[in-house]
């Protein structure tokens, strides 16, 4: 058996934007994407390529590396993190101010996970 993992920064952005913009039960149904740059080119510190919203209040930002994407949570810091660590995803605080909770989602098959993270982000 062959293991495939989809490992393109791009993609995986452009998967978890349909989740998010596809879900219409429920929570997730609050949510959106925002101020999407369709132009955007990875980097290796993460480009801007959209934002997430739910009710009209900005939940994270999602940034366009080459082979991930890297959410930057600035709601909902410990559901945040006790959600990644549930999922198994990578999770670090970022000492900005106001600080913020990065999660990294480093393959195509972790985007359920992380939309599992975004949910419980909403409900704090």
């Amino acid at each position: 058996m062959v293991e495939e993992r989809l490992e393109d920064g791009g993609r995986i952005a452009r998967l978890l934007a349909s989740e998010i913009d596809g879900r219409d039960d429920g929570e997730l149904s609050r949510l959106a994407v925002i101020d999407a740059e369709p132009d955007v080119e990875p980097t290796d510190d993460g480009a801007f390529a959209y934002g997430i919203e739910a009710d009209g209040e900005r939940l994270a930002e999602l940034y366009l590396q080459p082979d991930r994407v890297r959410l930057e949570f600035e709601a909902g810091h410990e559901a945040v993190v006790d959600a990644a660590d549930r999922e198994g995803l990578r999770v670090r605080p970022k000492a900005v101010v106001p600080p913020k909770t990065l999660v990294f989602v480093e393959d195509g098959g972790e985007v359920k996970r992380a939309v599992a993270i975004i949910e419980a982000a909403l409900v704090t």
